[in-house]
């Protein structure tokens, strides 16, 4: 990997990692539990625009073992990475496909992502009721997918 590559992917992470302690420090489950701005997002569409899909993946799947490392366990590292899957899945699809902005792209991710922790923990958890659950975190992850792309737009525009 070249010197620029490696301190490129460095930065994005160390800023994903900051952005992660920075949502833990702010909890916004009010009325739902787990819901999350998803603020590290920024940088994976970022990455995803400016540098392709194999550096957001390294990027993404690096940020989420030492976010569960520092933050978390290793459940949340499963259903971390089983979300984070989806949503790079769907959002390279949607990217590839050229008929989606940086929002799109970011609100399927949102959702992807909601999808996968939702359907691992009625694996893990042996239980079909939390199928409920994903309504309320679709609405959250619209919301929150919007804004997210909406400032991964802009900065994918104005960062060279």
């Amino acid at each position: 990997m070249k010197t620029k590559k490696l301190t490129t992917h460095a930065l994005l992470l160390a800023l994903a990692l900051i952005l992660s302690y920075l949502e833990n420090l702010v909890p916004m489950s009010f009325a739902v539990p787990g819901i999350k701005l998803g603020l590290p997002n920024v940088v994976i569409v970022y990455a995803l625009y400016k540098l392709g899909a194999k550096s957001a993946v390294s990027i993404s799947i690096v940020r989420v073992i030492l976010v569960s490392i520092l933050f978390g366990n290793v459940m949340t590292m499963i259903y971390s990475l089983v979300g984070a899957a989806l949503a790079l899945i769907l959002m390279w699809l949607l990217k590839k496909s050229k008929k989606f902005s940086p929002v799109g792209v970011s609100v399927a991710g949102a959702l992807g992502h909601n999808a996968g922790q939702i359907f691992t923990a009625m694996v893990l958890l042996e239980t079909g009721g939390l199928i409920y659950y994903l309504p309320a975190l679709c609405i959250s992850g619209a919301v929150s997918g919007v804004l997210i792309g909406i400032l991964g737009g802009i900065l994918v525009k104005r960062i060279k």
